[in-house]
C-alpha cells in the first residue's frame, strides 16, 4: 500500500471516530501524517508576516512543546523553511551549529533531536508549513523526502478543500485555522500588545523582551504570555528581569 493510500485511510478512520469539527481538521491531518511517516511527530503551522508564526496542530504534546520552544528561541529550521520555501533537513549537528538557542531548548525539554521542515504546496505555498520531528540525531536525513512531500501535498489539498467551503478573505481565514493551538498563540500576541503599551516599545522589541524573559526562566514564550494576560505577571517585571546572557534575539 502506498503512502497516499495509507494517509487517506488513516484520515478517514480518524474522521469517523471524531466529530466533524473544522477546528479539528488540522489535528486529524497531523495525526495521519505522523502515522504514515517514520517520525515521532508532526506539526502544522501557518505564517503571516516575518516572525508571525501560528501553530495549527501537533500530533502530540511533545511536538506542540517543540514548536513553542522554537518560537521562544526566535529562530529555527521550521521558521527558515517557511521564509525560504525550501525543505530544511536539520540533524542535531546542524541544529546545534545553526540554531544553538533552539537546540539547547529542544534537547533540554524534549526527547526530539532532529527536524525535517517542509513548506506546504498549492494555495498554502509560502503560508503553510509541515514539520517532522524525530528522536534520532540524524533522523531528518533518513526520512524519504518524496513520501514526506506526498503527505505535505495531501495535507494542503485537504485544507484547500475545507477552505473552499468557508470564508477566506484578506481579513478572515478559514474555519480550520481557528484551532486550540492557534488560539493559544493568539494570547501571546495579546501579551505583546500589553508590553508595547506598558514599555512604550514597538512590537519587535516587545516580543524580544517576552522571549528573553521566557528563555532566561526556562519557560516558553506562550506560557509567559498567558501569565501576563491573566495578570500573574506585570509587564514591568519582564523588563526588569530580562537580559540574561545568551538569551535569544529576533
Amino acid at each position: 500500500m502506498d503512502t497516499a493510500t495509507r494517509f487517506v485511510e488513516t484520515l478517514d478512520a480518524d474522521t469517523r471516530a471524531a466529530a466533524d469539527d473544522p477546528d479539528l481538521l488540522p489535528v486529524r491531518l497531523a495525526h495521519a501524517a505522523a502515522t504514515v511517516l517514520p517520525v515521532e511527530g508532526v506539526g502544522l503551522s501557518i505564517h503571516g508576516e516575518p516572525g508571525l508564526r501560528t501553530p495549527l496542530a501537533a500530533s502530540s504534546e511533545v511536538v506542540a512543546i517543540a514548536e513553542r520552544l522554537q518560537f521562544t528561541a526566535g529562530s529555527g529550521p521550521c521558521l527558515f523553511a517557511a521564509e525560504s520555501g525550501l525543505p530544511v533537513f536539520a540533524t542535531e549537528e546542524i541544529l546545534a551549529r545553526r540554531w544553538p538557542a533552539f537546540h539547547d531548548l529542544l534537547v533540554t525539554h524534549t526527547p526530539l533531536r532532529s527536524v525535517l521542515a517542509l513548506s506546504l504546496p498549492g494555495r498554502l505555498k509560502g503560508l503553510g508549513g509541515m514539520d517532522l520531528y524525530l528522536a534520532a540525531a540524524d533522523g531528518a536525513i533518513a526520512v524519504d523526502v518524496f513520501a514526506a512531500r506526498c503527505v505535505a501535498e495531501l495535507v494542503s489539498d485537504h485544507l484547500d478543500l475545507a477552505a473552499d467551503w468557508s470564508v477566506w478573505t484578506p481579513t478572515e481565514l478559514p474555519a480550520w485555522s481557528d484551532t486550540p493551538d492557534a488560539r493559544r498563540r493568539g494570547r501571546l500576541w495579546l501579551a505583546v500588545g500589553m508590553l508595547m503599551l506598558a514599555l512604550q516599545a514597538p512590537a519587535p522589541d516587545a516580543l524580544a523582551v517576552l522571549r528573553g524573559y521566557a528563555y532566561a526562566a526556562g519557560r516558553t514564550a506562550d506560557d509567559v504570555a498567558i501569565d501576563l494576560v491573566e495578570r500573574r505577571l506585570r509587564p514591568e517585571q519582564l523588563r526588569e528581569d530580562a537580559g540574561s546572557p545568551g538569551q535569544p534575539t529576533t
